[in-house]
């Protein structure tokens, strides 16, 4: 079993970055992949990067591209989110996923086992 723990969250100024982390404990023996998803008042949830084990080919959606940067941290069982840029289209909850024993690029939301609990991001215009 893994929790997560997400972080970095608030309020910030339109054009401003801020870095959320998320921190996985319990058993993190294994290799996992490890997504950020967002959700937005009205709107469906959305993956806005995905990682794999290894870090390679992460996934962003169009609408982050060239602004947000996801990395993980093995050693640390800590995945990031830096986002920079940011936009008022960008306030949503964001939530931090995993899924144990997968090394690949997942995101689908429905195929991550483990969730964090959300951090908001607010964007003011």
């Amino acid at each position: 079993q893994v929790q997560l723990v997400e972080s970095g969250g608030g309020l910030v100024q339109d054009g401003g970055s801020l870095r959320l982390s998320c921190v996985a404990s319990g058993r993190t023996f294994s290799r996992y992949a490890m997504a950020w998803f967002r959700q937005a008042p009205g709107k469906e949830r959305e993956c806005a990067a995905a990682i794999s084990w290894i870090g390679g080919s992460p996934y962003y959606a169009d609408s982050v591209k060239g602004r947000f940067t996801i990395s993980r941290d093995n050693a640390k069982n800590t995945l990031y989110l830096q986002m920079n840029s940011l936009k008022p289209e960008d306030t949503a909850v964001y939530y931090c996923a995993a899924r144990d024993l997968t090394i690949r690029v997942v995101t689908r939301d429905s195929e991550y086992d483990y969730w964090g609990q959300g951090t908001q991001v607010t964007v003011s215009s």
